[in-house]
């Protein structure tokens, strides 16, 4: 690993020198500070020409009534001309003499009608830009796009300017900017548990996918210790960000009920555009950023980019327990009627695994307590049946070293045919080391004798010991993902007929359990050989001191054929219908024992299924800029190799039900949508806990809203109320009771103020994050208290050099994200971080 960052080092200090030398040989992509508030266009291109000393040609009365979008921070004169006359009705061309001709866009040019134009480049985006031009691909045939607020179904899209504010700490936290999303990322860089809309689960995120550039990165998600958000590293390549829940899911890409995610990277352009940003954290954190792009010939570009960082975490561990580097590179290539693209993405980045600890003992700082230390970093475990002993780091963590990498084709043919091609493969380890609570923590003197610790130390009253396990898990996974699809217009019905295959496997190597007495306080050790996991036990700790072990293979094969209708009925309303049929084969061999495989073959299978899903939605147009949808689809999740294991090998069956109303104004957003969801089907246990059978059903409001005003003040508002209900279940004491670990209400506010001091545009931003109770068990017997978090920042922008300083959880807040699935009725729970301090500062050309 640390050869791995001192190449990315090398790397990030390359970039710097090249990034500088080609600033230098290209000062024509120099970018310039606007600040220019939504107005009439006339005085809005005065106030451009006066900002960066372009020459324009136009005539007023040509432009009369023409009304531009609001303009702030630092742009070339292209990239800010875009953004300031995206949907506007208005064209620039480029005249001798360096003189920039605006004029009024033809009715039948595709640039004055947002539905026909691409998705364009968020990174050239102004915070102001308008709601009702945003295009988005997620949740379309072949990811063909389609305009936001004309979709039939709730989605949510972030800018690179959304992420910077936010400062995820993984990237599982983007998804905190999502309604209907329910987020736990306090397991670290690479342990989040993602619920969405209700769907009951255990942790991980069996009902998230994420994609990179249309292409699911992973299409299996309900495998043990593994969520998408493993794999994925958000890093300033990254342009936007797509979230779609429900809505035509279960019908286009993977087949995803939930929720899909799709991250979009930047491209290259005609100027040379790129930015350097060092980072540090209060928690010793140090990061290099860089990106640069450009073009490399006529009609082909490149964007390239990545990060190296290194930490001890916010929870200490005494050791620089998170590390990570990634490159990446996107080239596209453009042509007539379409375009290629072809990205690779290398990433090796681990951080230690936070896991619940017993908040009930005295003197712990929830905020940054972590039982791992020096003293219990390495493990040494028992690998096979003869004994043979191996030890391992549990200081890795969690984390992913790998590759993503895609091909991406779009043509469209004289004939009116179109065709896209999204091609991914993906390979690399995603593996889990961690040291694992098991049972409650209890006095020292509830033990016979003196109790001491592996130093000597001898413990006592207002001492406390707990069993912990050294938990390893080794995942190779490997995917190859294809989605061909063709559509084409025929009359009033734009028709899209798709094939989707996937080959995806997953080699595992498991150690669970391993159980040994610790002393619990921050970086603790292990007691003396003379205490044992049974001695707890017997105590009353809890202690289970179970041992579990696997060696097992998976391969799956998915091939779906799918088709859509968008039916334009007539100017108002359009009626969309898609249907897929799916077919899945699985093999999958399983070697189990007592804490290792012990060489027999426990189980050797081959399963064979299908399904057919279907979605149907109606969107009808109040105005150009607001319109109301409802839609109704049935999606399924098929039994994954863990399911097979533990003989949960039902289908479930999702019906999703949707309403929702959208207006995107010059002042207002506003995107509104209730939903009502039923689950058949849900057979699930979490590690050493309790087989359920539950059929859950959810309802609830979700808001994205928007304020904006011509002073430099906006503010934010992403809500979510939901009620969940276990409708039958095959544990009695669930039944009526509320989905775990699922709040009723979660509410993030936030406001932004942006204003000149001198030449330096400044930004000033908050959050307030509120979050209501919920509980740790479908018994609801354990309550999680609801908590609220205040975070604050600021960016200053000095030319080509701008700073960053943001504050998260201010209020030091200790709320718990969950309880212990293994131990339900112990004080083990997981805290959220505590108060952290973020500055960075970027050099932008």
């Amino acid at each position: 690993m640390k050869n791995a960052f001192s190449r990315a080092g090398l790397f990030a200090a390359s970039a710097l020198i090249s990034m500088m030398a080609a600033h230098a040989a290209l000062a024509q992509g120099a970018s310039y500070a606007f600040s220019i508030p939504a107005e009439d266009a006339v005085p809005a291109l005065k106030a451009f020409a006066l900002a960066s000393g372009q020459q324009f040609a136009y005539d007023s009365d040509a432009l009369a009534g023409a009304h531009t979008h609001a303009l702030q921070g630092r742009f070339t004169v292209d990239a800010g001309l875009k953004a300031l006359l995206t949907g506007s009705g208005l064209t620039a061309s480029h005249l001798p003499g360096d003189v920039i001709k605006i004029d009024r866009a033809p009715a039948s040019d595709p640039a004055s009608d947002p539905a026909a134009s691409p998705a364009h480049d968020a990174s050239s985006r102004s915070d102001g830009d308008d709601e009702a031009q945003v295009v988005v691909v997620v949740g379309t045939p072949g990811g063909k796009g389609i305009n936001k607020v004309k979709a039939s179904y709730a989605v949510t899209n972030l800018t690179a300017n959304d992420l910077k504010m936010a400062a995820p700490k993984a990237s599982s936290e983007v998804l905190t900017l999502v309604p209907g999303v329910w987020v736990e990322s306090s397991g670290g860089v690479g342990g989040a548990n993602i619920f969405v809309r209700g769907f009951p689960g255990t942790g991980d995120a069996q009902f998230v996918t994420f994609q990179l550039n249309g292409t699911p990165i992973y299409p299996a998600t309900s495998l043990s210790f593994l969520d998408n958000s493993v794999m994925f590293r958000t890093d300033d390549t990254i342009e936007r960000v797509e979230a779609l829940r429900g809505g035509p899911n279960p019908v286009f890409s993977s087949g995803q009920p939930g929720l899909t995610t799709n991250f979009v990277l930047r491209e290259g352009g005609d100027e040379t555009r790129g930015e350097v940003k060092a980072s540090f954290t209060d928690y010793s954190e140090r990061r290099v950023d860089a990106w640069m792009s450009g073009k490399l010939a006529d009609d082909l570009y490149y964007m390239v980019g990545g990060y190296a960082s290194t930490s001890p975490g916010i929870r200490n561990a005494q050791f620089d327990s998170e590390q990570g580097s990634q490159l990446t590179v996107n080239v596209t290539k453009k042509f007539e009627g379409g375009k290629l693209n072809v990205y690779t993405r290398a990433t090796d980045d681990h951080g230690q695994w936070y896991l619940p600890f017993a908040v009930n003992v005295p003197g712990l700082d929830l905020g940054t307590f972590s039982e791992l230390g020096d003293a219990s970093r390495y493990a040494s475990i028992q690998v096979d049946p003869k004994g043979d002993m191996q030890t391992f780091d549990l200081g890795n963590g969690r984390g992913w070293k790998g590759t993503v990498s895609g091909v991406n084709f779009e043509k469209t043919f004289d004939n009116g045919w179109s065709v896209r091609d999204h091609f991914g493969f993906t390979q690399g380890d995603a593996n889990t080391y961690g040291l694992v609570p098991d049972g409650g923590a209890i006095e020292a003197t509830a033990l016979t004798g003196p109790v001491t610790t592996t130093s000597g130390a001898t413990l006592g009253s207002g001492d406390y010991v707990q069993g912990y396990g050294a938990w390893v898990v080794l995942k190779h996974l490997r995917s190859l993902v294809n989605d061909l699809s063709a559509s084409r217009t025929f009359g009033a019905h734009d028709v899209s007929v798709g094939y989707y295959t996937a080959s995806v496997s997953s080699d595992d190597w498991w150690s669970l359990g391993n159980v040994k007495p610790m002393q619990v306080k921050a970086n603790g050790e292990y007691l003396a050989a003379s205490v044992t996991c049974a001695d707890l036990a017997a105590a009353g700790s809890g202690a289970s001191c179970f041992a579990y072990g696997l060696r097992d293979s998976g391969t799956m094969r998915v091939d779906a054929l799918y088709a859509a209708d968008s039916w334009t009925v007539n100017e108002k309303l359009r009626i969309d219908l898609g249907l897929r049929n799916e077919h899945v084969k699985t093999d999958f061999v399983l070697d189990s024992g007592p804490g290792y495989p012990d060489g027999a073959i426990d189980m050797n299978l081959v399963d064979k299924r299908s399904r057919t899903a279907w979605t149907l939605g109606a969107n009808y147009s109040l105005s150009n800029r607001s319109g109301v949808f409802v839609r109704t689809s049935t999606g399924f999740m098929y039994p994954q190799f863990d399911d097979f294991r533990n003989g949960t090998t039902d289908t479930s069956q999702v019906k999703q039900y949707e309403l929702g109303y959208k207006l995107a104004q010059r002042y207002i957003d506003l995107f509104a949508t209730g939903f009502y969801n039923k689950f058949t089907g849900a057979k699930f246990h979490d590690v050493g806990g309790t087989l359920e059978e539950n059929t859950n059903e959810a309802k609830g409001l979700e808001l994205d809203a928007r304020l904006k005003t011509d002073t430099g003040f906006s503010v934010n508002l992403n809500g979510t109320w939901q009620s969940t209900k276990i409708l039958t279940s095959s544990d009695p004491l669930a039944v009526g009771k509320r989905a775990q670990r699922q709040p009723e209400t979660q509410l993030r506010l936030t406001p932004r103020y942006q204003f000149d001091v001198g030449d330096a545009p400044v930004t000033l931003y908050g959050t307030l994050y509120a979050v209501g109770d919920r509980y740790a068990d479908n018994e609801n017997a354990v309550k999680l208290k609801g908590y609220s978090t205040v975070s604050l920042g600021a960016i200053i922008d000095f030319g080509k050099f701008d700073v960053t300083v943001s504050g998260d959880n201010l209020g030091n807040a200790h709320g718990f994200t969950e309880g212990d699935p293994r131990s339900t009725t112990s004080a083990n729970a997981r805290p959220i971080f505590g108060r952290s301090l973020l500055v960075s500062v970027g050099y932008n050309f």
